[in-house]
């Protein structure tokens, strides 16, 4: 991968991609898409791979790159779609900090409502907890799991469903409410969302990582019933693979 271009990295977050692709295994080996996903790997410790094998007929082989450098990250998708593939679908996002997070204050009210005694040291606790888990999502490192489940959504912007045209602080207790339902999932799914406002024909890319496939139909289910969901989501089409090295993707794909 050529390092002789001047970085582009953005203010905030990491660039992400979704490649979701059809094999043409009499075009060619998939030795030359082997080849970029390594170099893009080897040309800065923070670039990330997930390769994965989409379930279902819409599509053969799924790659998620993740990268501070928009140069690796484009040179990386150029390099991919360069091998013996048809790109079904793709998507461009961002990390980022989600704008409805909650405050200290926001915190100790919680707590004080539960009737805890000592809220300081619970605040104090709870800073520290929520100050990795912002980081994770702005420098995310990617969880390893055998499921990936991808998928793009909107706010509605329709008459009374207007996301936008609620207050943020209506905006934000309904995401609080929305959030607090995902934590149930624990554990068991490990969720990152993307930016892609301006970037993509979507708002947001949603990205799940399970080992579970019912647990991630379980979560998008039960949270279709949120308000959050039910009244204003707007969602894209959905791909969920199996999460492999990329050379038993490929393998699998019929293209080593």
């Amino acid at each position: 991968m050529s390092t002789d271009r001047e970085p582009i990295t953005p203010s905030s977050g990491w660039g992400v991609a979704h490649l979701i692709l059809r094999a043409c295994p009499d075009e060619g080996s998939g030795a030359v898409i082997q080849g970029a996903l390594r170099a893009f790997t080897e040309a800065d410790p923070h670039n990330q791979v997930r390769a994965f094998s989409v379930l279902g007929g819409r599509a053969d082989l799924g790659v998620m790159l993740v990268a501070p450098d928009l140069n690796h990250l484009d040179i990386a998708v150029k390099g991919v779609t360069a091998g013996p593939v048809e790109v079904a679908y793709s998507y461009l996002s961002i990390t980022e900090e989600s704008e409805y997070r909650a405050t200290e204050d926001d915190e100790r009210a919680r707590l004080a409502a539960l009737g805890e005694d000592d809220i300081e040291a619970m605040v104090a606790e709870w800073r520290e907890r929520i100050a990795h888990y912002r980081e994770m999502r702005v420098h995310p490192d990617l969880p390893v799991r055998r499921l990936l489940c991808f998928y793009p959504m909107s706010k509605r912007r329709m008459g009374d469903d207007n996301w936008y045209a609620l207050s943020f602080d209506a905006r934000k207790a309904l995401m609080m409410g929305h959030g607090t339902l995902g934590r149930k999932y624990a554990g068991r799914v490990t969720q990152l969302i993307t930016g892609s406002t301006g970037l993509d024909d979507w708002e947001w890319g949603v990205t799940l990582f399970s080992d579970d496939l019912a647990a991630l139909k379980e979560i998008v289910y039960e949270m279709r019933f949120d308000e959050v969901s039910a009244r204003f989501g707007e969602f894209g089409p959905f791909f969920v693979g199996i999460v492999m090295d990329p050379a038993d993707a490929l393998e699998r794909s019929g293209l080593l």
